[in-house]
Order: structure tokens, then sequence, then C-alpha cells
């Protein structure tokens, strides 16, 4: 009796799988049950009768689908400020690497309830090397994500500091404080093997309108002279202008960085590596009479790692620039230039002057503005985050990046651009008018507030003008006086208002 009621027992699973199933038969199904598992979990437990745990791993596979959805569509703004926190960042990572094992886990035994019994080796070996190429599907765009957010986390943590490191508080509701513009100093420094300290060769403010994105570019030269320091010590030891120590440091607002990084009594209280950016960004505010809000330089010889990273920039070149010290030439027409040709265009003066590089430098980050898309972050991502921990540093806090993303948004999606350089005829660098540029600074961000006073901004009385204090090297004083007295070329009028980028960079 016995007998016959066992035989009548349907086909049970053993610990291999389908025991009722030819092995033959039995594998495709099994592999393809075991895929679809792979993409909704639960799917080859709920084949084989196994509801309650196939069941829980797809409610469980449907909260986490829930999940990811709400947050990119619902709560997508919210993700912008937590990809600026660090512990946030860590606990993604963290997650990525827990999902990643759950999921291949879940691949295997899927695969182990699905599998027939009395398989050939051979049967076996490929359900097996199937099995691990879905693991591996699975495990490696988990571990690159889990991967590119560490590497993103600390690049975050290496550039930018928050702002109670910086001595600034971040009210994120309101991250402008109230003003129309945030005025950012952009720093070119050419550190490197075979020269001591930092010069700031390039120095240009980009003062954005915090509502619209327009930006006006005001640029001073690297070898403007003669210009007051902000009160305090500096002053103190500089009464009538910067003038250096000697033939090493003549007196050019580009040795400034350096000189407060060597010389700490000029700005007490400030650690190293902060001192030439902070006397910098008092010296450059006090000189066009604004607000510096914060500063970010770029080494420029890593600058070029960050093009290479992207994968060159497209750029248009009107004339031939020598490139490289064996008499190579950037010739003209539109050139996709590697990191060392994007350097050498924007710094070479062969055949030129400071001013006329001065102007390539701006179409050059136009350009790579316009053309650092998504797509060459994501496929970039590794590359772009080593050569940006090498080249970059500021003291822009980690609060305000949500709302400094948000705002270069518009400027990337079509706000308007407009530079306006402080260079000769217009400003002599030797005699500069520091009268002059204050207002034309004042007028080409249209500001509804007054210009602060000197002694706010930082200044002092412009020194005197005289025909033998010294030329720029247009041959001309601050007052347009050639050298000698002799009456010089006054400035054309477009030369004292913002000029759009657009319309000045070749296209």
């Amino acid at each position: 009796m016995s007998s016959r009621s066992a035989s009548r027992r349907p086909p049970t699973e053993d610990a291999e799988g389908s025991a009722g199933e030819p092995a033959g038969r039995g594998l495709p199904r099994a592999l393809a049950l075991t895929l679809a598992s792979t993409l909704v979990w639960g799917v080859a437990h709920l084949s084989t009768g196994r509801r309650i745990a196939g069941g829980l791993l797809l409610a469980l596979y449907l909260v986490v689908a829930a999940a990811v959805g709400i947050a990119f569509t619902v709560y997508r703004s919210d993700l912008v400020h937590l990809a600026f926190r660090p512990d946030a960042l860590q606990r993604l990572a963290a997650g990525l690497v827990v999902l990643g094992l759950v999921w291949i886990v879940i691949v295997i035994r899927s695969y182990q309830v699905l599998r027939p019994a009395g398989m050939s080796v051979s049967a076996r070996t490929l359900g097996a090397g199937s099995v691990a190429v879905l693991c591996f599907a699975v495990a490696v765009p988990m571990a690159w994500s889990a991967h590119s957010t560490y590497v993103y986390r600390d690049a975050l943590t290496s550039i930018f500091h928050t702002g109670s490191e910086n001595g600034r508080h971040i009210d994120t509701s309101d991250p402008w404080n109230g003003e129309r513009r945030v005025n950012v100093l952009l720093l070119g420094g050419d550190a490197a093997a075979n020269r001591e300290g930092v010069r700031t060769d390039s120095m240009t403010v980009a003062s954005v309108d915090t509502k619209t994105g327009d930006t006006v570019l005001l640029s001073l030269p690297r070898n403007l002279e003669r210009f007051p320091l902000p009160p305090g010590p500096a002053r103190d030891r500089f009464p009538y202008g910067f003038t250096g120590d000697g033939p090493s440091t003549p007196g050019l607002l580009n040795e400034v960085y350096q000189y407060a990084e060597e010389h700490p009594d000029l700005v007490p209280g400030v650690a190293k590596n902060h001192r030439g950016p902070e006397l910098l960004k008092a010296t450059i505010a006090g000189i066009l009479g604004i607000r510096i809000d914060y500063y970010i330089l770029v080494d420029m010889f890593g600058f070029a790692d960050i093009v290479d990273a992207m994968g060159g920039v497209q750029v248009k070149i009107t004339e031939p620039i020598p490139y490289g010290l064996e008499g190579g030439v950037l010739a003209p027409g539109e050139r996709k230039l590697k990191g060392k040709e994007a350097l050498w265009y924007g710094r070479s003066r062969t055949d030129s002057d400071d001013y006329v590089r001065m102007g390539r430098q701006k179409c050059l980050m136009r350009a790579i503005a316009q053309q650092a898309d998504p797509q060459t972050v994501l496929t970039k991502f590794d590359k772009l985050a080593s050569a940006a921990k090498r080249t970059l540093s500021t003291d822009i806090p980690q609060e305000l990046l949500p709302a400094l993303v948000k705002l270069s948004s518009k400027v990337k999606d079509g706000a308007e651009i407009n530079s306006l350089p402080f260079v000769p005829p217009l400003i002599s660098t030797a005699n500069p008018d520091f009268g002059l540029i204050r207002k034309l600074a004042g007028k080409a961000l249209s500001t509804d507030e007054p210009s602060p006073s000197p002694s706010a901004a930082g200044t002092s009385p412009s020194p005197t003008a005289s025909p033998t204090a010294g030329t720029g090297g247009d041959g001309t004083s601050g007052n347009g006086s050639q050298a000698g007295g002799k009456p010089g070329p006054r400035p054309r009028a477009s030369q004292t208002k913002p000029v759009s980028l657009k319309a000045s960079c070749p296209s």
C-alpha cells in the first residue's frame, strides 16, 4: 500500500534542482529563467513553486526599483544636495557594494533551484559558465558605480572644504546671501619644476548674475604695477603701492600670491597655502572696487591633464601660433587640441603679447565650458577627478556647490558672457588709472548699489600719474599721454565696455 502511495507522489526537487526533468532539455530552461530572475528578482523561485521566497524577492526588487524611480523623479532636486555631502556619498558607495553582492547571490541561488539533476560534466560547465557571465554582468556596473562614487567623494573632499573649515556659514536657503552677483576670482598659476613658487599669470574676475547667469569677465594684466595693497600689514610695508623686493620681484601683480606665501606677516593668522589667495583677493578687490567672494586657482600645467581627460578641446585658430620649443606651429583652422597644445594656445606670447594671450585664454575657457558635456564627464570621470585633484584649489565651500551647479547650468544654457580686459591702450600697466578701472568695472557690472569707498574696498588713492613715473607697454601713461608728456591716443569707446565672447572669439 505504501509503495503504491509513493508511486503516485509528484516528482520533487532535490538539492541539485529539478529532478523530474531530463537534463538535456532542462538546462536551456534553467538558464532562461535564471536570466529572467537576474532582471526581475524572484522569477526563478516562483516558477519552481517557492512562493514565499519568490514573493519576498519580488517585493524587495519592486521596493528598490520604486525607490530609485522616485529619487530620480520626485526628489531629483534633493539629489543635487546629496551629491555634495561626503557622508551621503560614503553611504551610497557602501550601499552599492551591498546591493551588488545581494544581486549576485540571488543570481547564483536562482540557478541552483532551477538546474536539472544528472547533468553531464560539459552541461554543468556550460551552466556554471553562463551563471558566471550573468554575475559578471551584474558586478561590473555595480563595482564601477561604487568606485566612481568613492573617487568623486575623494576629489570633492580634497578640493572643496566645508564652510566651517573656511570660517564661513552658508545658508542653503539663501546661498548668495541676498546678493545679485557672485564674484569669483579665476587664477591661472604657473608652478613648475624649474621655477620656485606660483606666479598667477592669468587673473580674471567672473562676476555672475545669480538670477540670470549672465557673466562679466574682468581681467587684469599680470604686469600691472604700482597697485595699492589692502589696509593692514601689507599696506604698512608698501604704503605707496607694491614694489616687491629686488630684481626677482620687481613689483608686478602676478607676484602678490607668492610674496604673501613667503611673508606670513603680511597676512597674519592665515595658514600656509591660503595667504596668497587671501592677499590677492583683497588686492584685486581694491583695484576693481568690487567684492571678491571666492577664488579658484588652476595650475596651468595640470590644466593640460584636464583637457586630455576631456578628450581634447575644439577651437578655431585664426593665425599660426608657435608650439613647443622645436619650431612647431598650431596651424590655422578648426582644430581639436590636446592638453599640451591647448596650454600653448593659451600661453604662447611669441609674435604676440600678454594681451593677445589674455584674449585667447578667455576663448579657451569658453570652449571648455561649452564642450564639458555630461557624457564626457561620465566616460572620463576617473581621469577628470584625478586631474582636478592635482590641478585645482579653491575656497568655495561644499555647501555652496548645489547652488553653484545650478548657476553654472544657466551660464552654459545661453547666458551672455562678456569680457572687459584692463589692458593698454585703455590702461597703462606701469602707471594705471585706478579711478578709471573702478569706474569702468562698476559700469560693466551695472550694479544698483554704490561702489565701495576706497577704505571699504581695501584700496588707497591711486598713485599720482606723471609722465616720468613710467609707461606701459603701449608707451602711454595712465592719463593717455605719451612718455615725455606728449598727447597720446585716447581709449576707443568700444574698449571701455564689455564685449561679448561669442562675438569676439573665432567660431
